[in-house]
Formats: C-alpha cells, structure tokens, sequence
C-alpha cells in the first residue's frame, strides 16, 4: 500500500473530527516500518505534509483542512462524482470470494464403513 492509499485510509478512519498532521505521520510511519524495514522519519514526513498541501489547496479538493490549526479531515461536500474517486478496496478480496463459491467435493475416506452403526 502507498503513502498516499494510507492517507486516505486513516482519514476516513477519524471522520469529521480530523486527525493532527504529526499525528497523521505517526501512523503513516507506523505502518511501514516492520523488524526488517524502516523508513526514514523525516522522509515520511516531508511526503505527508506535501500531499496535504497538494491536495488541500481549493474547495474542490480531496482533504481539508478543519478549524483547528494543522488538523485535516476528507472533504465530503465534494459532488458525488468526486466522492466516487475513493476505493479501498482489496484486490486480494476478490480472489477470496471466488474460493468461497466453488464447493469443493469431499473424497476422504471414512474410517467406518456406513454398515457398522
């Protein structure tokens, strides 16, 4: 998942209320560091506070900034063909649901012929 994907996702996870910019770098380093990788703080920020610059910048944008100073929330008075640019959807998930559908048929054997009980 990039960056940008993280953003969105952990602003739609804090709703109206909006998140904090240093909050919002916490996460998104968080989510990629692991015991083998780990990113460059300074790095991560740089990127978060360019791409809420970027994409806060009109009305019609994306994010937005709330009342609170350095706080940013997704836009949701956007018309809904803009509103419709979001997906988050996995693209695992649908191999999964093709699993579910195909029944599988048993050949184990039994350990009991039917005629014993």
């Amino acid at each position: 998942m990039t960056y940008d994907q993280q953003i969105l996702k952990i602003l739609t996870e804090v709703g109206e209320r909006g998140i904090s910019v240093a909050a919002l770098i916490k996460h998104v380093y968080n989510e990629n560091t692991s015991f083998f990788f780990q990113p460059d703080l300074q790095e991560v920020a740089q990127y978060v506070r360019n791409y809420l610059r970027r994409n806060s910048l009109t009305e019609q944008s994306m994010i937005e900034r709330t009342d609170r100073r350095g706080y940013y929330r997704l836009n949701n008075r956007l018309p809904i063909d803009k509103q419709l640019l979001l997906s988050f959807r996995d693209d695992d998930s649908t191999e999964n649901v093709a699993e579910v559908e195909t029944p599988q048929q048993d050949f184990s054997l039994s350990l009991f012929p039917d005629d014993c009980f």
